[in-house]
């Protein structure tokens, strides 16, 4: 294992199966986890039956909905254990365009940590209400603010880590969710000396299924990034 693409999933059946077809069929040697967290639309089924008949999709079923922070830590204990030497943060539901992995791919041969970003030339996201691009646009300026980490998007999840940054990151001590995950991660690896590059995107709103988006998820962001500039400050950051 090489090229791993992690996806995390809760009812995503009707775009999973699309998204594999869509992911083996690139020319880079990808192979896809799937950490579904007992998706009552019979996701985990769905993609059992795929794994197989194809060694290149992998799957881990959790118990019940424990959240995305948790479900990609799975899988990038995952990942270093079988030997990925590239690992990428996915969402199911095709907001983030297979094709640019190539370019995740080509950028990680001199970063080891390539952020897919909506806001490094202009604005790119398609189909979004006003109110959900303020709050995603404003919580990037206020983590940039707080916390010092250099980039434009600091909440996206298309990633490709580098095994080397993974294997820098203490798991056992990310605890966050949702967007502060994201920024977790980021903010970890960029204060281990770990060299970050932004590569745009666009951005298309899901087509099929429901956004997992919350308050809850907000204001755990808002908390995290106060609280990640403290541990560093006392010299915590893991």
């Amino acid at each position: 294992m090489e090229k791993l693409i992690i996806v995390p999933t809760y009812n995503e059946r009707d775009n999973i199966g699309p998204l594999l077809d869509r992911l083996l069929a690139l020319p880079w040697g990808l192979e896809v986890l799937v950490v579904d967290d007992n998706s009552p639309d019979g996701t985990g089924e769905l993609v059992a039956a795929r794994k197989e008949a194809d060694p290149r999709i992998h799957l881990l079923r959790r118990a019940g909905k424990l959240g995305l922070g948790s479900a990609y830590v799975a899988g990038f204990r995952y990942a270093l254990e079988h030997g990925a030497q590239y690992v990428f943060e996915m969402d199911a539901d095709f907001s983030h365009d297979p094709d640019s992995i190539g370019d995740f791919l080509k950028a990680a041969e001199h970063a080891d940590l390539v952020l897919g970003s909506r806001y490094l030339h202009g604005v790119t996201v398609v189909h979004w209400p006003l109110s959900r691009l303020i709050l995603s646009y404003s919580a990037n300026v206020y983590t940039r603010l707080i916390t010092g980490l250099p980039v434009r998007d600091a909440t996206g999840g298309f990633k490709c880590f580098r095994r080397r940054a993974l294997e820098a990151v203490n798991l056992d001590g990310v605890k966050s969710d949702g967007y502060s995950f994201q920024i977790e991660m980021s903010y970890k690896i960029w204060r281990k000396g770990f060299r970050i590059v932004e590569i745009p995107i666009t951005f298309v709103d899901r087509r099929a299924g429901v956004s997992k988006m919350n308050q809850r998820i907000v204001w755990e962001a808002a908390w995290m990034v106060w609280s990640l500039r403290l541990m560093d400050l006392l010299g915590r950051t893991g």
